[in-house]
């Protein structure tokens, strides 16, 4: 994509950005800055609770995708951790959806050796692996959802969503079966160079075969979509240890409906960086659901933009040391060849 096709789509970024973060002052300003406040101090070393509890997640989330490899090129269980860490920052801090974290994902493990195609192909089916699991996991939040609200138009209208998301999602699996990728790349290529990627991970070609070759492996795309799903279910338990330290003794039902269905509205608002400010209006709204007070509500949701930062940007660190390195490598091979030549 050219720099003014691009410019467009940068500028709503950051209009989405200063609004969103608007949104969360005057939420707070609206709740009372004391109220939310103290709800925060409240929870106290529970902070650290809730950041452990986040981690194990991730690492489940980095097992369930390494499954998904051949066993010749699969990476040691380190090097898919140390990528799905990285790319859980950047889906959470930085304005560059779910795809950016998959091309993240994908070029951490190619720098650690890993081959373009398998290493594209996993993150392609991990991914819409996780979509699936994530939509039926909101489809349980809309249980819970159904038996506090009965047949309303809430629990109808986020099962539409859910009922959408679905069709979508298997749009994208038929359009992978049949070679999606050199059918994109055919396309593009007319009207643009966004070719980077698929030629990176060895052409879209190659890219669609090893796509296809995962998915004939059924029980390893078992166990990597039970190995998500039980991580989403666990990712629950955040809220249900800062809502405890807050003084709110809530049941795992009302933890897994609030978790559920904020993770909707946050895949939802994609085009907001963070989801900042969509993400607190919506923990308010349906914290209602379960009794929270507006305030206790805002602060869990600042809790969770606490836990974010403190395993995000450590990630983002470690990001651009792997990129610093990788490219002193090249610039050091560069001048080596460039030696042979004289």
């Amino acid at each position: 994509m050219n720099r003014k096709r691009s410019e467009p789509l940068r500028i709503g970024g950051y209009i989405a950005l200063i609004l969103g973060i608007g949104a969360i002052i005057a939420l707070i300003i609206i709740q009372g800055a004391d109220d939310v406040a103290g709800a925060l101090a409240a929870v106290g070393w529970g902070l650290a609770l809730v950041v452990i509890v986040r981690i194990i997640p991730v690492m489940l989330d980095a097992a369930a995708w390494r499954l998904l490899f051949d066993s010749k090129y699969r990476p040691k269980m380190l090097e898919v951790q140390w990528a799905r860490w990285i790319g859980e920052a950047v889906n959470t801090l930085l304005p560059a959806l779910q795809v950016g974290s998959a091309l993240v994902r994908t070029r951490i493990l190619m720098i650690r050796g890993t081959p373009g195609h398998a290493a594209g192909a996993s993150v392609v089916v991990d991914l819409t692996l996780s979509t699936l699991t994530q939509l039926l996991f909101t489809l349980v939040g809309i249980g819970f959802l159904l038996s506090y609200y009965g047949d309303s138009n809430i629990a109808r209208g986020a099962g539409a969503g859910v009922a959408f998301g679905l069709i979508l999602l298997l749009l994208f699996f038929a359009f992978q079966q049949k070679g999606m990728f050199t059918w994109i790349v055919g396309i593009v290529s007319r009207v643009s160079r966004g070719r980077d990627w698929v030629s990176a991970v060895g052409g879209a070609e190659a890219l669609d075969k090893a796509i296809k070759d995962i998915y004939k492996r059924k029980r390893l795309l078992a166990l990597n979509a039970a190995g998500q799903m039980l991580a989403w279910v666990i990712g629950a338990f955040e809220i249900w240890i800062a809502l405890h330290f807050m003084g709110y003794e809530i049941s795992v039902g009302d933890a897994m409906l609030l978790e559920s269905l904020i993770l909707a509205v946050r895949a939802s608002a994609f085009f907001v960086p963070g989801a900042l400010g969509v993400q607190e209006g919506a923990f308010v709204l349906l914290g209602a659901v379960i009794g929270l007070n507006p305030e206790a509500a805002l602060a869990l949701s600042l809790i969770k933009r606490f836990r974010e930062i403190i395993i995000g940007v450590p990630a983002l660190l470690a990001w651009q040391l792997t990129e610093g390195r990788n490219l002193l490598r090249h610039r050091k091979s560069e001048k080596y060849e460039d030696k042979i030549d004289v």
